[in-house]
């Protein structure tokens, strides 16, 4: 018996408590990491792996219920990809979850650590290098996202994103935020994953452009998906 989607306020609760976990362990593995260890390489393997594990067990469990987006990033390159099936409702529940959720999981982070929650990050990250590995992890995102769809392996994506997150961390120069909702919510806290409130305007907008071409980069390697949903390649490979 197949049994209905759960309501729009059960998935957009989902969004927000998947993206406070999310946010909860990228900030404090890296505020546990800052404690144990003086070598930069350490702490950013702890935090990579923590957040890629992380990212991987919510995606598996939250995915069934809304998706599991926790990024605007990916909600509004879903969106856009079926925008003729559905309308907008959807996406700006999952957007306005995932900015508090991110605020709420990143607060929470810092009291658990004993730190006092709500203290601005004083990391600035707005250098154009920076802004230019920001754009790439996110475009690298988008594509990882929107090309498992096309292929037709969605159940792969607990795996193949955190996999694809946990290797941009290391080779984009951005530390692969990829995700405007996390950004917003690591301002506020003062640690090793922080980001200066000034800097997240221009992180978020390196992210959108990263977005623009993740979707267009999908185009032009999958192209364009029917109503049904169904990838267009996929039908050339029947015909073929």
């Amino acid at each position: 018996m197949r049994m209905s989607p759960p309501s729009l306020p059960r998935r957009t609760a989902a969004e927000f408590i998947g993206t406070a976990a999310l946010v909860a362990v990228i900030v404090g593995s890296g505020i546990r990491a800052d404690a144990l260890s003086q070598d930069i390489g350490v702490r950013l393997l702890a935090n990579a792996a923590a957040s890629a594990l992380g990212l991987g067990l919510l995606i598996a469990l939250i995915g069934p219920l809304s998706g599991a987006h926790f990024n605007p990033v990916v909600t509004l390159s879903e969106w856009w990809s079926r925008r003729h099936e559905r309308g907008g409702r959807e996406a700006l529940a999952y957007i306005g979850a995932q900015l508090a959720g991110a605020v709420t999981g990143a607060l929470l982070a810092e009291a658990m650590f004993g730190r006092a929650p709500g203290a601005w990050a004083t990391e600035s990250r707005a250098a154009l290098h920076l802004l230019l590995g920001e754009a790439v992890a996110t475009a690298g995102l988008v594509l990882v996202v929107q090309g498992l769809r096309h292929i037709g392996r969605p159940g792969l994506a607990p795996v193949a994103v955190a996999g694809y997150i946990g290797a941009a961390i290391w080779f984009t120069s951005s530390g692969s935020f990829a995700n405007p909702a996390a950004t917003l919510g690591r301002s506020f806290s003062d640690s090793f994953t922080g980001i200066a409130p000034g800097s997240v305007p221009a992180f978020a907008a390196a992210q959108l452009l990263g977005m623009v071409i993740g979707l267009g980069l999908s185009g032009v390697l999958y192209g364009t998906l029917r109503a049904s949903g169904e990838p267009n390649v996929s039908e050339a490979r029947r015909t073929g």
